[in-house]
């Protein structure tokens, strides 16, 4: 090794889902949204004057934050926004989890807080979802330095009420608790109403699922002024202009539109529970899912044999080669006619399987 390689950081990465590009494919592995975004986005593309992009964004995505507060009804000084949830969820665990006590996170969840414990050097420790792949709130009830957790979570899909998140800010008055919300819309119940009795409660949602706008990147939290100011402060030493023009104007532009964003969800959900009764007659076993994919596992052929016979006929799913859940598959739910075509495929592999 060169003396230079020495001082480089080494560190595992996030790997993210495999963005495949074939024109008959049926893309099921990263939990996008089907639908396109609510059509004022589109308008505020067409209308968008291009000189100022030769302009940098205002700093703080005022635009986007007035709009969030008018529609959530809360101040502006309480929200944050980021490039997409990850950026937001990043400068939090900068920001928040500087203690030398390990925060607290389960085993099976979004994969990337490992990778940013290791990578911002933060010490961690994961507790063990129960068989169920369930949160066993006591199991967060010991001394720690932050909690985070996905509700509903990733990639199990299983959501827990406010009043069960609540049990876990409670025991935790010393520490920043952070609720992960992407998957809210589909049918979870947020924690944003616990915001009024604890400072020390964050909550980040994101516009890449339900509003379906990942590629604009876009993500927020809500939390006390004490913690979003923090926040900013940190982000705002790292990189003051993170968020870009078209991302804050289209932003707001889709908050306004409730009224699409009801539909769409509302037409999530219904294709998720029609594909969950055929799922269960094929043989197929998963938690009650509050979100826009399905954790399956089948009765008699493995996952992986799925996954390889799915990749071939351009149907992608999400595996996870990993402990206690290399035998699930993670489907995205997709439009009707999409989530028939998958349904067609695996009851004809099954019948001879």
């Amino acid at each position: 090794m060169k003396n230079w390689e020495k001082n480089l950081r080494e560190i595992t990465p996030y790997v993210p889902g495999e963005q495949p590009d074939f024109p008959d494919m049926i893309k099921l592995n990263t939990n996008e949204n089907p639908y396109p975004p609510a059509p004022g986005v589109a308008r505020m593309l067409k209308e968008m004057q291009a000189p100022k992009l030769a302009l940098y964004p205002n700093p703080g995505a005022k635009l986007l934050v007035e709009e969030l507060s008018a529609q959530y009804h809360i101040a502006p000084e309480r929200i944050f926004v980021g490039v997409g949830s990850d950026d937001v969820l990043a400068m939090i665990f900068m920001t928040c989890f500087c203690s030398e006590k390990p925060i607290l996170f389960p085993d099976i969840t979004y994969s990337f807080y490992d990778v940013w414990a290791e990578l911002f050097r933060v010490p961690y420790r994961t507790v063990p979802l129960d068989e169920e792949f369930r949160i066993r709130k006591e199991d967060y009830y010991k001394e720690n330095g932050g909690v985070i957790i996905a509700n509903p979570n990733a990639p199990t899909s299983i959501g827990e009420a406010p009043d069960f998140i609540e049990d876990i800010v409670k025991h935790n008055p010393d520490s920043v608790v952070v609720v992960d919300e992407a998957y809210i819309d589909f049918g979870g119940e947020s924690a944003f109403s616990l915001l009024e009795k604890y400072d020390n409660l964050l909550v980040v949602q994101t516009f890449s699922k339900s509003r379906s706008m990942a590629g604009m990147r876009i993500g927020f939290a809500f939390g006390s002024e004490r913690l979003i100011s923090a926040i900013y402060a940190v982000r705002n030493s790292y990189n003051s202009y993170t968020m870009n023009y078209p991302s804050i104007v289209c932003g707001a532009e889709a908050l306004k539109d409730r009224a699409y964003f009801e539909e769409c969800t509302k037409k999530i959900i219904r294709t998720r529970e029609r594909t969950k009764e055929e799922l269960r007659r094929l043989g197929f076993s998963f938690p009650d899912s509050r979100t826009n994919f399905l954790f399956v596992t089948h009765e008699r052929v493995p996952a992986a044999e799925l996954f390889a016979m799915l990749r071939e006929k351009h149907i992608f799913v999400r595996y996870f080669k990993a402990p206690r859940i290399d035998n699930y598959l993670r489907i995205t739910i997709g439009t009707d006619e999409q989530m028939e075509r998958l349904i067609e495929v695996l009851k004809e592999y099954l019948r001879t399987a």
